[in-house]
């Protein structure tokens, strides 16, 4: 309109500094945010690096260190505050939905299946043996992700694959479950039959939940409140309850119910572990193999603490439990692993069984931001997208195509050829792996017999292969706006 001034275009930089640190701080930005924007002007770097010290001591794993931890942290980040929170925000995203270009994401590898979480919507291929694809009766296999339908609105955050059954969490907090309900493992009360479709577990409702794991014919559910529910078989106590008593639904493990709330849950084979906040790792459950750490092979029908963290003053932030052996990431991105060292399974170059965690000396340079264990085998993600590998090949499934595929990896190798991806999540079954990158991308690598990598004609792929993943007509119609 005549009279008016015509608007003009400003550059950031002439916004008010305290007004731009207020915006960079709000804490929706990721380190990528902040480092994207430090690349469009770097007369902003020093907000940036502000901004993510700020939503670095805003983070709760981060106010539990003690200074000098902090301290020890910035130094192993190179003193950038934004790889600092790169490497918090990394460990956050572990054990749930990581951030890509293409949406949120998780990936969950069983026997001889795999669980795929996208944009909120789950997606299975492999083996649909005792229904774990949740799929129905009527499937036996699918050889490409196919969706897997869940009551309308539903929306899938957490997701746990294990030999015979999965457990699913969704955005509201609520749990289901699916697979062989012979054991009592899906939480369904006294209901010995198969579970073939995700079912909502009742005794649950009203207790908001945000993370699930699934061992060999056991679950495990963590709260928002960080309290722990387990159900299933409890043979060796893997349940918690100071009993060897098996469970039909979900009950509370009355131990964690103190000061300190449980912030990660892992399920071996018949064994488990719960992380509090205060970066102490408890064990309870079969300790053969000396799996839980404690120096000894007695079960344990409680938790207990792992003492050999507790007196190096080492502050657990994630853990993970293998069928025969374990791996755990400290709060500066140190490894550490024990249990049965067949294979070399847990890298420290030799066979020899470790009856109490042992740093990996080998990773000490590297800073560490997830760890995977199963079957012989481990897999370490570093903060700059690199994967780390050893144990045993299993049919390909440590992704070196020059090694055998029933070959030794005794000391961690990086994957040379996943170095051009950033690697954000990895999961690893009995003879498969499957990777997801930054920008959505999915490999899968390992046994292919039952199509659990899902391509149709490959029955085994001796190095990461790109797992082709298209929207089918009803997910576009599901995604379309009403109206």
């Amino acid at each position: 309109m005549a009279g008016e001034k015509a608007s003009r275009a400003f550059s950031i930089e002439e916004l008010p500094g305290h007004l731009v640190g207020e915006v960079l701080t709000s804490g929706r930005l990721t380190a990528a945010d902040l480092a994207r924007l430090e690349a469009t002007c770097r007369a902003l770097r020093p907000l940036a690096e502000y901004a993510a010290s700020k939503l670095c001591v805003a983070r709760a794993a981060f106010a539990a260190m003690g200074p000098a931890a902090r301290g020890d942290l910035l130094e192993r980040c190179g003193g950038s505050w934004k790889k600092v929170l790169r490497f918090l925000q990394s460990v956050e995203q572990s054990s749930g939905t990581v951030a890509t270009s293409s949406g949120s994401m998780q990936v969950a590898t069983g026997r001889y299946h795999t669980l795929l979480v996208r944009d909120s919507s789950l997606y299975s291929c492999g083996s649909s043996l005792c229904g774990v694809l949740g799929h129905g009766p009527d499937t036996t296999q699918c050889a490409a992700f196919s969706r897997v339908s869940f009551p309308s609105l539903s929306r899938v955050i957490n997701i746990s694959a294990s030999h015979n059954h999965a457990a699913f969490v969704t955005e509201s907090g609520e749990v289901f479950t699916c697979g062989d309900n012979s054991s009592l493992c899906c939480g369904h009360g006294e209901v010995g039959r198969t579970i073939f479709r995700p079912t909502q577990v009742e005794a649950l409702k009203g207790v908001s939940c945000k993370q699930v794991a699934t061992g060999l014919s056991f679950t495990v559910i963590l709260t928002r409140d960080g309290q722990v529910y387990t159900c299933g078989s409890n043979t060796h106590g893997q349940l918690g309850h100071g009993d060897t008593i098996d469970k039909a639904t979900p009950k509370i493990i009355e131990l964690f119910e103190g000061p300190t709330q449980v912030v990660q849950i892992a399920a071996g084979a018949s064994y488990t572990f719960a992380v509090t906040d205060d970066g102490t790792v408890h064990s309870f459950g079969s300790c053969t193999n000396f799996c839980l750490g404690h120096g000894d092979q007695h079960d344990e029908l409680r938790p207990r603490a792992i003492q050999s963290f507790k007196r190096r003053n080492i502050h657990v932030v994630r853990v993970s439990a293998g069928d025969e052996h374990a791996v755990a990431l400290d709060a500066l991105g140190h490894v550490y692993t024990w249990g049965r060292g067949y294979c070399g399974a847990l890298g420290h170059g030799d066979e020899n069984d470790k009856t109490s965690p042992e740093l990996i000396s080998s990773l000490k340079s590297q800073v560490a931001v997830q760890v995977c264990a199963r079957k012989r085998k481990t897999f370490v993600l570093t903060d700059e997208g690199s994967v780390y590998a050893f144990g045993w090949m299993g049919f390909g499934s440590l992704g070196f195509p020059d090694r055998g595929s029933s070959d030794k990896v005794m000391k961690p190798r990086v994957l040379e050829s996943l170095r051009g991806h950033y690697v954000s999540q990895i999961s690893t079954g009995l003879y498969h792996t499957v990777a997801v990158t930054n920008k959505g991308i999915v490999f899968g690598f390992g046994d292919n017999e039952r199509a659990q990598l899902g391509h149709e004609y490959i029955r085994v792929c001796l190095k990461p292969t790109e797992i082709m993943f298209q929207k089918t007509m009803e997910d576009i119609a599901i995604a379309a706006p009403s109206g």
